[in-house]
């Protein structure tokens, strides 16, 4: 097997300690990076709560109505999921008055409506609503309108994020471990399938796969909890998969979950019969040749079933193109694990000083350039999808994030020019030699024959002395004159053979008699100097082994920039999973203009002024209350109320109310107000005009019949 790795003799040590230390660095600096972006993802978890946004409301937010409705209904961006309770209703006092059913509006997913039970008094209600967006994220909020008039109300809901920030925090992580072991999976198996399998490798995949089996697992038992709002506890509650297991994302991580067990199979096969050697390169050539077509079918099936489960369920599963979106998104994924995983695949190979074809790095970087292109093509499909405008790239948080991703594409391209350059030079440096091994392979035949001749006269010890100085320093371009695995594991034998003859290369303590015909020392059936003298040999191989990588000046450029790549990599992964649990600024932006198009909408959400003016006219029936309220009390336009009850709170009519508002200290005023009787004990004015905030003087007057009246001023504050 044509390798890279350079046999000539070690470099000075100081070499190696330079190489451990920039590793070391390398490797601070991921960690360091992906702590903060680990910090962001649980920021993202919790700002996940707004994929499906609200898009308007009936009776729109803030709205007074004369009657009492007969249903609320909720409009949103994309499809949600509802339950019993996503929508609830409530009084001034905090009471539920909706009938307890939510439903889908003429069957649109994208809509959610409330009954109402009949007889509703005045006042104003708050209703709070919470629901599963189709792209798996829940979402929450609540608002109020009035019927009849604003009124003071008690009911209090919560506003915030969907889901408690422990399990939110959780969730992201398993979000991120899900895709990162993904990767690891798919980049891991594409690399041992199509350039090189060693032991390194096989940890990249099977790693892949217990990272993203478990991840699967957990995001399963977290998802009720996370879109219900729960702790931590609602883990334990395992009834709850049955509801979860009926949604689109719950359906999704089972059949992850399923995948992953023929997966495992898959594994299996490829890194035990596909690349086991029995010494035979026919047999190897031919068992080879019978399982491609099986692994490649089988493994492309899974890759994309597995690939598929997140397309389904996430951003591409909603709003344009959503047929088109959902085989890009698979093929992003693909891209993904094949490019990232390859580099780590790559990355451990280098850095073990596993020995690897020329050819197969070149595989590998043209494999890495095409999922590049793949990535770009598909990704730039995705933004014009997600962003939808220019502004929005700055303008909402998908966009920014979107940017730094962006940014981070662009450094790992930039790196990844950098190995193959190193690529290169590595295969044209192996190329010049290939005369130089020629002529070594024909200088090693001669001498061997020599020794032979020699051993044969008796003279065992003088050929093998012989041998050695005959036989010619392994390097790069030696290896590049074999040409097969089976001359490989030859070449290796023999000179591990040769290496073990030589009486000077005795470990300690043992004399040169303590060798054996085969060269290897003897440990006088003592079982704790046989163990002791394999952990000398494995300690002795992989030092050896070491020296020899750093040793290799193209190959240890090579290893610094396919791990610098595989840093970037990290990061990078980090950020895709914020940004896919981050509203679409598309679906941003269409919030925001629905909010400045719907009544009721874009003003401030204050509480109401309310003054409570008890009047007395002179006989037993000219005593009552009179409440006056002004909402929502600020500069422009305001709507006010006043409410006459007698002195048990029971609404009664009077023959006349009159009020003025006065600002004294501008001099702005008496401002007359007109009311109008809506019911019993109720008059408003729909379009009051404040010019400016202060402390306004306000007159009331409440005739009660034709001869008694009374005028009982208040002072009301307008603010900023």
């Amino acid at each position: 097997m044509p390798s890279l790795t350079s046999l000539a003799p070690a470099g000075p040590t100081a070499t190696r300690s330079r190489t451990t230390a920039t590793a070391r660095r390398l490797m601070a600096i991921c960690g360091t990076l992906l702590a903060a972006l680990l910090c962001a993802l649980s920021v993202g978890a919790s700002s996940a709560s707004a994929h499906a946004a609200l898009t308007s409301t009936d009776p729109a937010d803030g709205s007074v109505v004369k009657t009492a409705p007969r249903e609320v209904t909720l409009n949103f961006s994309e499809g949600v999921l509802l339950s019993g309770d996503s929508v609830r209703v409530l009084d001034p006092k905090g009471k539920r008055v909706d009938t307890g059913k939510t439903a889908h509006v003429g069957g649109k997913s994208s809509t959610a409506a409330a009954g109402l039970h009949s007889g509703l008094p005045d006042g104003t209600y708050t209703v709070a609503w919470k629901a599963v967006s189709e792209d798996s994220h829940p979402v929450s909020g609540a608002f109020t309108f009035s019927i009849g008039a604003p009124s003071k109300t008690t009911a209090k809901v919560s506003t915030g994020g969907g889901s408690d920030s422990t399990v939110g925090t959780l969730y992201g992580i398993g979000r991120y471990a899900a895709y990162g072991g993904f990767a690891a999976l798919v980049g891991g198996c594409v690399f041992a399938g199509l350039c090189r399998s060693s032991r390194p490798v096989r940890k990249i995949a099977v790693g892949g796969w217990v990272t993203v089996f478990t991840a699967t697992l957990l995001l399963l038992l977290l998802r009720g909890p996370y879109t219900d709002g729960e702790g931590i506890g609602g883990v334990l509650d395992l009834g709850r998969l049955g509801d979860v297991l009926s949604t689109k994302p719950g359906a999704a991580l089972l059949s992850r979950l399923l995948l992953l067990g023929a997966a495992a199979i898959f594994l299996a096969v490829l890194f035990g019969s596909y690349t086991r050697r029995s010494g035979d390169a026919e047999v190897d050539a031919r068992r080879r040749q019978d399982l491609a077509f099986g692994l490649g079918f089988g493994g492309t099936v899974m890759a994309v079933g597995l690939a598929a489960t997140w397309a389904m369920a996430e951003h591409a599963s909603v709003g344009l193109q959503r047929q088109l979106a959902m085989p890009v998104d698979v093929i992003h994924l693909i891209a993904v694990g094949v490019w990232m995983g390859g580099l780590a695949s790559l990355a451990v190979t280098l850095r073990a000083g596993e020995p690897i074809e020329r050819a197969a790095v070149r595989r590998f970087s043209r494999l890495a350039f095409g999922s590049v292109v793949a990535l770009v093509v598909t990704g730039l499909y995705q933004s014009w999808r997600q962003v939808g405008s220019w502004s929005a790239l700055t303008d909402t948080e998908y966009g920014r994030w979107l940017l730094v991703k962006v940014g981070l594409v662009a450094v790992l391209v930039g790196i990844a020019a950098v190995s193959r350059r190193w690529t290169g030079r590595l295969t044209d440096a192996t190329a010049e030699k290939e005369s130089e091994a020629e002529s070594a392979s024909e200088a090693a035949s001669d001498a061997k024959a020599t020794t032979e001749a020699r051993a044969e006269a008796g003279t065992d010890a003088e050929a093998a002395a012989a041998v050695k100085a005959a036989q010619p320093a392994r390097t790069g371009a030696a290896d590049a004159a074999i040409d097969t695995p089976a001359e490989a594991e030859s070449a290796e034998a023999n000179e591990a053979k040769s290496a073990a003859a030589e009486p000077g290369e005795s470990e300690p303590g043992e004399s040169e008699s303590g060798e054996s015909e085969s060269g290897e020392e003897s440990d006088d059936g003592d079982p704790v100097r046989a163990a002791q003298l394999a952990r000398q040999r494995a300690a002795k191989g992989k030092a050896t082994t070491l020296r020899e990588r750093d040793a290799d000046r193209e190959r240890s450029g090579l290893r610094r920039s396919v791990i610098a790549e595989t840093v970037v990599a990290v990061v990078l992964l980090a950020v895709a999973t914020v940004l896919s649990g981050t509203q679409p600024g598309r679906a941003e932006t269409e919030q925001a203009g629905a909010a400045a198009t719907q009544p009721g909408r874009g003003r401030l959400n204050v509480d109401p002024v309310s003054v409570l003016i008890p009047y007395n006219t002179g006989p037993k029936s000219g005593r009552g209350k009179a409440v006056v309220m002004i909402e929502p009390a600020l500069p422009g336009d305001n709507a006010l109320h006043v409410f006459t009850t007698d002195l048990a709170d029971r609404p009664v009519d009077v023959p006349e109310v009159k009020l003025s508002l006065t600002l004294g200290s501008k001099g702005i005023g008496p401002l007359r107000i007109p009311l109008e009787r809506l019911s019993t004990g109720h008059w408003s004015a729909r379009t009051v005009q404040l010019p400016m905030a202060g402390t306004w003087q306000l007159s009331l007057t409440v005739r009660t019949s034709d001869i008694d009246q009374v005028t009982e001023t208040r002072n009301v504050k307008v603010a900023q």
